[in-house]
C-alpha cells in the first residue's frame, strides 16, 4: 500500500508542480505531511539534506522519501512517479505542440505564469527563515540563525556590485557549511 500511495502521492507533485523545484517544495511537504510520512521538522531536513546534495531538489526529495518510507522501491518508484510527467509534458510538447509555443496567446499565459512561481518561490524561502530561526510572538528567536542569514544574503546580494559575475552558488554552500559547523557544532 506504501508503495501505491508514493506512486500517486508523487505522480502528482510532478503533475501540478510548474517552475522548478523550489515551487514544488509547498506540494512536497502537503502531500508529505497529508499522509503523515514525516512531521513538520522532519520535511525542513529534508529539504535541507535535498538542497546539499546534488541533482534536482525534487528528485532528491522524492527519493529521500521514498527510500524512508518504502526502502529502495520506494525510492526508485517515488523518483520515477516525479519525474515522469515532466517527461511526458516535455515529449508531448516536443512532438505536438511545438507550434503552440509560438502563439502569441500561450507565450502570453506561460509570461503569466512568471510572477506566480517567483512568489510560490519567496514564499518558501521567508516560510523557511520564519521557521528555521523560531521566530513568533511567543518563542525567543534564534539570533544566530537571523544573523548568519543575513550575512550570507548580504554576501550573495552585495557581491554582485563588487564582482561582474558574484559569488558562485557552489561557494556560498561551502561557505554556509563552514559557518553553520563553527557557529553550532562547537
Amino acid at each position: 500500500m506504501i508503495y501505491l500511495d508514493l506512486l500517486i502521492g508523487f505522480l502528482e507533485v510532478g503533475f501540478f508542480s510548474f517552475g522548478g523545484a523550489y515551487a514544488a517544495i509547498p506540494l512536497i511537504r502537503e502531500v508529505v505531511l497529508a499522509h503523515g510520512w514525516m512531521d513538520d521538522e522532519m520535511v525542513a531536513y529534508m529539504i535541507a539534506i535535498s538542497e546539499s546534495t546534488p541533482g534536482p531538489i525534487m528528485v532528491n526529495m522524492a527519493t529521500y522519501v521514498g527510500s524512508v518510507k518504502g526502502g529502495i522501491p520506494g525510492a526508485v518508484i517515488a523518483t520515477t512517479a516525479v519525474v515522469f510527467p515532466a517527461f511526458l509534458i516535455i515529449l508531448l510538447i516536443m512532438v505536438l505542440l511545438k507550434k503552440a509555443l509560438q502563439n502569441k496567446y500561450v507565450k502570453a499565459a506561460l509570461g503569466g505564469l512568471k510572477p506566480c512561481i517567483i512568489g510560490i518561490i519567496l514564499s518558501t524561502g521567508i516560510l523557511m527563515i520564519i521557521r528555521n530561526c523560531n521566530i513568533s510572538l511567543k518563542a525567543k528567536p534564534d539570533v544566530l540563525t537571523i544573523g548568519l542569514t543575513c550575512v550570507l544574503a548580504t554576501a550573495y546580494f552585495g557581491s554582485g556590485k563588487l564582482f561582474k559575475k558574484g559569488i558562485s552558488p557552489i561557494i556560498l554552500i561551502c561557505v554556509s557549511a563552514i559557518f553553520g559547523v563553527v557557529a553550532y557544532g562547537i
